[in-house]
């Protein structure tokens, strides 16, 4: 099925301009953690309370007794070829990072400035109720979006990736699969239907976060981006120097996308992905090909992924919600043994 020309904006397409969308963009993990391997000997001060050892989801700071900063960058290329979209769904992505580490966003800068596409990313600022306080241009080929975001944070509330605990439920804020529909758009092959899902999820912040971060009985939060569940989970997996567990039917998927995966509508990163920790992964025997492409496909603008004690489960998925995220579903839980594997049954 074509796309229906309403979003297919007059002119060149942006994702034809492009050689990758969204978080199809990352680095490979593997190629990654070569890149940064010399880093852990550079000097790190004793205030610096989230660096780069625990692949976080930004750089926290303490400022002082009461405050730390956190920041955080991201940018991408187009996953939409609508101007105004693509700078909406570039800017939630980007202040979903300063959620995921517990805080509430302030400022941000923005790396471009170009009519709709900061159109689009101003009317989610706004949404956030923060300004763009400045920012920076560059001349590419390419045509690239994103944010510098800042937030804040008592040192004693920060959610790290790291401090999730055996015994810990998992809980995930939005389904998956918007990869799978960015592919399909890039294929024209979305329906107009595919694609309002698609930009309703790209650009919904992830606004559970304060009253989550709150919560005593919540450990450990990130969100799911462009290493895919999988790779979010054994993340968390590390952090707690545990295994993790996830009952992949009770996952929540963005309607279509299982339909769309087995007509071949798949990123290039969901394989990168797979080659790259494939090896950590445990799966069952009748566990099917698109499924296995689904697990390790990216988020663009993912949901929040919550580790929290079990007595907490009912009032995570209540704030999850009341604050209009109603696939949010407990996935999986944290479990003893298997250090930094994955199972999926």
């Amino acid at each position: 099925m074509n796309a229906p020309d309403h979003h297919i904006p007059k002119g060149p397409r942006l994702t034809s301009l492009s050689h990758g969308g969204g978080s199809d963009c990352k680095i490979a993990k593997e190629v990654l953690t070569e890149i940064l391997k010399n880093t852990n000997k550079l000097p790190i001060p004793p205030e610096l309370l989230i660096g780069i050892d625990t692949a976080d989801d930004a750089a926290v700071y303490q400022l002082s007794d009461d405050i730390a900063l956190i920041a955080t960058t991201a940018f991408f290329m187009p996953i939409v070829d609508d101007p105004y979209e693509f700078g909406r769904i570039a800017a939630t992505n980007a202040i979903s990072d300063v959620y995921a580490t517990g805080g509430k966003p302030f400022n941000v800068l923005s790396t471009e400035v170009i009519g709709k596409v900061l159109e689009g990313g101003e009317s989610v600022c706004r949404e956030a109720g923060i300004p763009i306080a400045g920012g920076h241009t560059i001349d590419s080929v390419e045509a690239i979006d994103g944010l510098v975001a800042l937030g804040v944070v008592h040192p004693k509330k920060i959610k790290r990736n790291s401090d999730a605990k055996v015994g810990d439920r998992l809980i995930l804020g939005k389904p998956l699969g918007v990869g799978v529909l960015s592919a399909a758009l890039e294929k024209e092959q979305l329906s107009g239907a595919g694609y309002r899902q698609m930009i309703a999820v790209t650009t919904k912040l992830n606004t559970p976060d304060p009253d989550l971060t709150a919560m005593d009985g919540v450990h450990a939060l990130t969100d799911v981006t462009g290493f895919g569940l999988a790779g979010h989970a054994l993340e968390l997996a590390r952090g707690a120097k545990a295994g993790v567990a996830i009952d992949w039917a009770k996952v929540p998927l963005l309607d279509g996308v299982r339909a769309l995966v087995e007509q071949g509508m798949v990123t290039g990163a969901s394989g990168r992905n797979w080659e790259g920790y494939a090896k950590d992964i445990d799966l069952p025997a009748d566990f099917l090909p698109h499924d296995q492409a689904l697990l390790s496909n990216p988020r663009t603008s993912g949901g929040l992924l919550v580790s929290c004690d079990a007595a907490s489960v009912d009032d995570v998925l209540a704030v999850f919600k009341q604050h209009g995220f109603g696939a949010a579903a407990e996935i999986g839980e944290i479990v003893q043994g298997d250090a930094a594997r994955l199972r999926i049954h």
